[in-house]
């Protein structure tokens, strides 16, 4: 009687166990709450996230996009329900000309006294309702110094013969359009027929010489001595030079494009206070350090740029000085206009 009564007792407490871990774990499951983030490839330090996660008991499902494009129709088509994407000016303005985000309460975003007033009352952005400022650059060349031995100021080198299939173009039209805008004289947001006209035709004569058409693909490409040019972000370059100490990078003496990335929230997001905690997160010191370190993009967040090497704030590659940029433009929504650059550039890439 006693063994049975042993039996039961101890069958009893594994039963009970199991309800109790069951309830619990079914209670957390059922809680907790998943924030969708959607980010450009290699544009975060992993382990930020899992921080995160960790912290708020958060999930994050985390996906990414190749170009400002990609992230626009999949928002726009009503895909999954973003809480936070990260995307350029030009098309943080689209975005909000067609009610396609939120506005953010920056009363829930302490951290944001963080960033640098020249980052703030942006033209895409003016009365910072909309998005705070993630990363920030400019659009150049990067060069192997061992293969080029002409002077590298000017976009006119990617048309040079010498580099036949040396080359890398960005498989981006508003780059791609824009470079070559800004070769020609034009502005990079130009909406005339006759100059978009102009840049097509530059473009397509430029073809032959043109390895290939990349993405984040160009890092492995250059770093590996595959090609001599290549168009290239600023925060890439960075990069790739200390992969590869033969890299140069240059913002030619025509202009380019002056970009900035942002955290905005989607209008499908369900999770408006949990998104705004994630944002307020990424302009932490130390986990906006953390970022700008690992993937070598510039900050605008003033406390996390003093904690970074010296070799990269002096850098001018990242931090470049105004006399780099003055001839420098930032993209602006095209409107109606964006038909021709989608246009051009299927012809382009067709021909």
């Amino acid at each position: 009687m006693k063994k049975n009564c042993k039996v039961l007792t101890l069958v009893f407490l594994i039963i009970s166990l199991i309800v109790i871990s069951s309830g619990c774990g079914g209670t957390d499951n059922s809680n907790k709450i998943t924030l969708n983030v959607y980010n450009w490839g290699d544009y975060i330090d992993e382990s930020v996230i899992d921080s995160f996660e960790k912290e708020y008991g958060i999930k994050v499902i985390y996906d990414t996009f190749s170009t400002n494009e990609d992230m626009y129709v999949k928002l726009k088509a009503g895909g999954d329900s973003y809480d936070v994407a990260f995307p350029s000016e030009y098309m943080i303005q689209r975005m909000i000309n067609e009610d396609m985000v939120q506005k953010i309460d920056l009363n829930n975003i302490p951290n944001y006294k963080y960033i640098d007033e020249r980052f703030k009352n942006l033209a895409y952005d003016p009365n910072n309702e909309y998005s705070v400022p993630y990363m920030w650059g400019t659009l150049g060349i990067l060069y192997n110094k061992t293969m080029v031995d002409d002077v590298v100021d000017s976009w006119d080198i990617l048309w040079n013969e010498k580099y036949e299939k040396k080359i890398l173009m960005l498989d981006s039209q508003r780059d791609s359009i824009g470079i070559t805008l800004k070769k020609l004289g034009f502005s990079l947001n130009t909406k005339d027929p006759a100059q978009l006209e102009a840049a097509k035709n530059e473009l397509i004569k430029q073809k032959p010489l043109v390895l290939a058409y990349v993405g984040d693909e160009v890092k492995d490409k250059m770093i590996a001595n595959e090609a001599a040019l290549a168009v290239v972000w600023s925060g890439d370059a960075i990069f790739m030079k200390r992969e590869n100490p033969d890299l140069e990078y240059v913002i030619p003496k025509e202009g380019s494009n002056l970009w900035f990335d942002a955290m905005v929230i989607p209008k499908a997001s369900q999770h408006k206070k949990e998104a705004e905690l994630f944002i307020n997160y990424m302009c932490d010191t130390e986990v906006a350090y953390k970022n700008a370190d690992y993937i070598g993009y510039s900050t605008p967040h003033v406390e996390a740029k003093k904690l970074l090497d010296p070799v990269i704030t002096s850098d001018k590659t990242a931090y470049p000085d105004e006399e780099d940029v003055k001839n420098c433009e930032v993209f602006e929504d095209l409107g109606d206009s964006l038909k021709d650059y989608d246009k051009i550039w299927t012809e382009i890439k067709a021909y």
